[in-house]
Order: structure tokens, then sequence, then C-alpha cells
């Protein structure tokens, strides 16, 4: 219990500095499922959603599963954050995009980051060991388009 709190309160100090040269947004990447709380899910959501209205990067989510893998992205508008576009790209089906409110994008990337992961029966146990489903927060010019 102690080094679980030494543990948050380091995460947290961590969170909250960066080197001179990196952006504040450079840590907030995660793998799925994460051992979080919710509430430190809620946190790292918040925080890169104010990272999205503030900065030219996008929040990005990988999913992937035997024979397919999901890219959904989402990126400010320019009404002050509360409207997102988010690019949805299946392997299957190609690119979607849409705008969505801010409480979807909230919505959505709580629910993917506080999923537990896909069953051993879904994926093979060399692709689960080797690519977990990932969130991260990256440049705009690093995300891929359609």
């Amino acid at each position: 219990m102690a080094s679980e709190r030494r543990s948050k309160t380091r995460e947290t100090y961590h969170a909250g500095t960066t080197d001179d040269d990196e952006a504040p947004w450079a840590d907030l990447e995660v793998t799925v499922p994460t051992n979080r709380d919710h509430a430190s899910v809620v946190a790292l959501v918040e925080c890169a959603l104010v990272e999205l209205t503030h900065e030219a990067v996008g929040a990005v989510f990988v999913s992937r599963q035997v024979g397919r893998s999901t890219r959904t992205q989402y990126v400010a508008g320019d009404d002050v954050g509360e409207q997102f576009q988010k690019r949805h790209f299946d392997d299957r089906l190609g690119w979607h995009e849409t705008t969505v409110p801010r409480r979807t994008v909230r919505d959505e990337l709580i629910t993917q980051l506080t999923r537990s992961h896909s069953t051993s029966a879904e994926r093979p146990s060399d692709e689960a060991a080797s690519e977990p489903d990932t969130f991260a927060v990256k440049p705009v010019r690093d995300l891929r388009t359609p």
C-alpha cells in the first residue's frame, strides 16, 4: 500500500515536470489494459483533452485484434475545444471521419482506457504480448491520415 502511494506520487510529480526540450504532452501514452485506477484514467483523459485544445496534437487509440487493427484519432476543432474531428480507420472498412462533441471524446477515451484486454481467444498469445492496444498524444503532423 505504501509503495503504491509512492509510485502514484512519483507518477504525479513526473507528469507535472518536463525537460526544457520535452513537450508537456510527450509522456501521455499508455497501453491497455492499464493498471491505473478509474480516477487516474479520467485525469489522464482530461489532461489529453486540454493538450488537444492548446497544442497542435491529436489523441490516438490503436486497437489490435486477430486479423484486424483499428485506429481512432481525435483532433480539436476550431470552436474553442468543444468540437473534435474523429477519424476512425479500420483495416477492413477504411477511413471514416465525423465531428463529435468534447463530452463524446471524453467518454469514448475513458471507456477505451478502462476496458480489459481482449481475451486470449481473440488474440494469439504472441500478438497479445508484442502489440497491446495503445493510447498516445502525438503531433498532428505525425498522425496518419486518409
